[in-house]
């Protein structure tokens, strides 16, 4: 079954409904696509220099994902002393050494759909969700999460306690996408389809949503999500969280006798040799 092919099949089962329940050719048509986000021949987003934002959603991918769900029965999962109860269609992936993968001992998680390339380096307890994409040299910190269908690129460390957000409803919603040589600092959280472009730095702390407007002071600018587009973080930017006061012209007359401020995450510099120097510790722990 070449892509073409796949795509028809996982639109004719996810339009069935509770129908494909059952089905043996649709569980046939899951396990190849699911196969296939593994050895990462599909993507559920994928670069395109066409798209306004440089990406573009493969809605079908994503209901392919939704399809195992449906036509998934609970299993239980012993491991151990443990035991966990999911959908039969989603296991715990497993790798060799000749995978050139490192899930170092301790308890990290990969889900079956996650493509993880060589030199990927999981740092317990980290978990990947189905969809996902972790691109060659990545670090994934303690306590860090990649969520259903994130993107993230070459090079780039998740620190500990850093949250990369997942989506898989709405089917045309973009995921977060975390491009090349970025550094995602210690308890960061990206969210709500947010692209960090390739060489930005988000310090320890930061938090980037759709709703949140970024401050930009090397260029003088307020960077937003629109209707069209999600947030945006420039290439090479380093991203601090700050905060702003609340406006008393906002209806908020008790703000300012209260002291009150916003967080608001702001761009005090964009990355340069001092910067990158600061990171070449990864290089020794890789």
């Amino acid at each position: 079954m070449n892509l073409t092919q796949l795509e028809q099949a996982i639109e004719r089962h996810f339009a069935a409904g509770a129908a494909a329940v059952g089905d043996p050719t649709a569980m046939e048509t899951f396990l190849h696509l699911r196969d296939a986000l593994e050895h990462g021949e599909l993507r559920s987003a994928s670069p395109d220099s066409t798209a306004p934002t440089g990406w573009r959603v493969n809605a079908w991918v994503k209901k392919g994902i939704l399809l195992g769900f449906r036509i998934g029965t609970l299993k239980d999962f012993p491991a151990g002393a443990l035991s966990f109860v999911d959908k039969h269609t989603y296991p715990v992936r497993h790798f060799t050494a000749d995978d050139g993968i490192r899930v170092v001992l301790g308890g990290s998680s990969i889900r079956a759909g996650a493509y993880l390339a060589r030199g990927v380096v999981c740092v317990p307890p980290s978990y990947i969700n189905t969809g996902s994409w972790v691109d060659e040299g990545t670090m994934v910190d303690s306590h860090a999460l990649v969520g259903s269908c994130a993107q993230i690129g070459k090079r780039v460390h998740l620190s500990a306690a850093a949250q990369i957000g997942g989506v898989l409803e709405p089917i045309n919603a973009s995921p977060v996408i975390v491009e090349d040589d970025v550094l995602v600092g210690g308890n960061c959280g990206v969210y709500e389809g947010t692209i960090v472009r390739a060489g930005a730095v988000l310090a320890p702390g930061t938090i980037l949503t759709r709703g949140t407007p970024v401050f930009d002071l090397v260029n003088g600018v307020t960077i937003r999500a629109t209707t069209d587009t999600p947030l945006i973080i420039p290439p090479n930017a380093v991203v601090v969280p700050g905060s702003r006061p609340v406006a008393k012209s906002k209806c908020h007359p008790n703000a300012e006798a209260w002291g009150l401020s916003l967080y608001a995450p702001v761009i005090v510099k964009y990355r340069d040799e001092k910067t990158y120097l600061s990171t070449t510790l990864e290089d020794l722990l890789r």
